[in-house]
């Protein structure tokens, strides 16, 4: 089992003709992603050449939009490689078809176009899950990926792994790599995004081959502090947690445009204890988090 992603997803990509797109469609499809088309309204009609995981090429079509990609092929995810200034409209058109499952890797989207896509999400009644911006993705390890997590770190496993950080997702998953994961699930650091700690907390808990979860935030914000709330009162499964930025100065914004501090809200240490609160082990380091992980998955 795993969540919002499996063997069976289909996947088209929205600007696959460009530098990024080509890399991470070559990518995804080395880790056994099932990539079906892409998407440039400019080259439609086009064909793209890459090859599987098995070495055997494959030439994907190129469409002009998401609902004539999802007409022609079935899709029921996508991905968008696009530049800041033309994602919003890349999530508009992807929740016009009403795509299950869109992610959105682009980093520097401004906060007022991705709130404008959220809320026209809402409007369209959810029927698109929008995992991002400015996130790495989500993966099924041995089964899909779809994002730019590197796929060779770990296998399958029981543990379900949801980060705010990009690259602390890839340390988590190497520090646990000889255990494994069910689903990783980057889910960015803006301050308005897609899918939160809590969506994938409550999909964790509700998936029966995650038996241990671990959870990544960050400063800034209070998301950290809801999911402790939410994990109290909704969540049965034993989870640890880790929080980046201890040393971060007061008032300064740190890597991602959501890690900003003002006075004691949305620091490390009141996340940590809001966490423990909620019977959350939280480590200080990535390495000491594993270490508490390992003791609750030798113990299960």
């Amino acid at each position: 089992m795993s969540i919002f992603l499996n063997k069976d997803s289909k996947v088209i990509v929205q600007g696959i003709t460009g530098g990024e797109g080509t890399k991470h469609t070559a990518l995804m499809l080395k880790a056994g992603t099932q990539v079906v088309g892409g998407v440039n309204a400019r080259k439609a009609g086009t064909t793209v050449l890459h090859t599987d995981a098995d070495g055997n090429p494959v030439e994907l079509p190129v469409f002009a939009s998401v609902a004539e990609a999802i007409a022609a092929t079935g899709a029921d995810v996508s991905i968008a490689f696009v530049p800041p200034a033309f994602t919003k409209s890349a999530m508009v058109e992807a929740i016009d078809a009403e795509i299950p499952l869109l992610v959105v890797i682009t980093e520097g989207v401004p906060v007022g176009d991705t709130a404008e896509a959220w809320a026209y999400a809402q409007a369209k009644g959810n029927t698109t899950r929008i995992i991002g911006p400015n996130c790495p993705g989500i993966i099924t390890p041995g089964e899909s990926l779809v994002g730019i997590t590197p796929a060779n770190i770990t296998g399958k496993g029981p543990i379900g792994l949801v980060s705010k950080s990009g690259t602390l997702t890839y340390q988590m998953m190497y520090e646990l790599r000889e255990i494994g994961f069910s689903t990783a699930i980057g889910i960015g650091g803006d301050p308005i995004i897609g899918t939160t700690h809590i969506d994938a907390l409550a999909a964790f808990e509700a998936d029966p081959e995650t038996k241990a979860i671990v959870m990544i935030g960050e400063i800034g914000g209070d998301a950290e502090e809801r999911a402790a709330d939410f994990i109290k009162a909704n969540v049965t499964k034993p989870v640890v947690g880790y929080v980046a930025g201890f040393t971060a100065p007061e008032g300064k914004t740190m890597g991602h445009a959501g890690a900003i501090v003002s006075g004691s809200a949305g620091t490390a240490q009141a996340k940590k204890e809001a966490l423990e609160a909620a019977g959350v082990k939280v480590g200080k380091t990535p390495s000491e988090t594993a270490d508490l992980m390992r003791e609750i998955i030798a113990g299960l």
